[in-house]
Formats: C-alpha cells, structure tokens, sequence
C-alpha cells in the first residue's frame, strides 16, 4: 500500500501487538502483572520521540500497545521498545496492529451517512 501523502491517515495507527516480550528488570513487571495493564512509553524506531501508551499483557506473554496518540508508519516485524523514564523496561517484536486512523475514520463517515434504503424513502419535493 503506498498512501497519497507522508502524512496519510492510513498510515497512522495506534493499537499494535508484539510477540513475547523480552523484559531487561523485571519478568514482567509487577505493575503489569499485578494490574493486567501498565502506562510507559513506547518506540519503534531508535530517534524517534518517546511515546505514552498503555501495555495490556496477554496470558502467552505478549502485550498490545495502546498509544495516547496515533503514530506513524509502524510496521510488523519493527521491534517495540518499552521506556518508564529513562529506564528501558524491555522490548519485542511488532506482529500485528489495529486499523489505521484512516480506516476508523471511514467507519465513523459511514456511521453518520444515513443508509440506502433510508434515503430510497426519502420522497422528492413536489
């Protein structure tokens, strides 16, 4: 998929899946296992900007990352790093993510369009 523009929905998402997460500190750690879901920061590429999120672990030991705000051009076999601060708390590999902000923003137009047979009986104006 090539997106229009550097800065195509499509290419933001803010929901992903990675696989067994290796943990440096702790295995894992006791705020996520004792809470199910823990707030760090993420990254996904090594210059980029630290990004709020939240873990939410999985019984196999993997996590999805719910991001505060949509970020672009994540891709699945990237690695996922997890910071709280300046402490890196682990990382693990990028499987899967949720749909694009474009993708969710064509669901929310569809839901707000009335539905063909609601506009079929719609009488024209005499």
């Amino acid at each position: 998929f090539k997106a229009p523009s550097r800065d195509h929905p499509a290419l933001y998402r803010d929901l992903l899946r990675t696989n067994r997460v290796h943990w440096i500190a702790e295995e894992p750690p006791a705020e996520l296992v004792r809470d199910k879901m823990m707030e760090c920061q993420f990254r996904f590429r090594h210059q980029m900007a630290l990004v709020p999120c939240v873990l939410t672990l999985n019984q196999d030991g993997s996590v999805w990352v719910t991001l505060v705000k949509p970020a672009r051009a994540i891709t699945p076999g990237q690695f996922a790093v997890f910071y709280k601060g300046d402490e890196c708390l682990g990382s693990g590999k990028i499987l899967r993510m949720g749909p694009s902000v474009y993708t969710l923003q064509q669901g929310k137009n569809r839901e707000e369009s009335p539905k063909k047979e609601e506009v079929d009986k719609i009488e024209p104006a005499t």
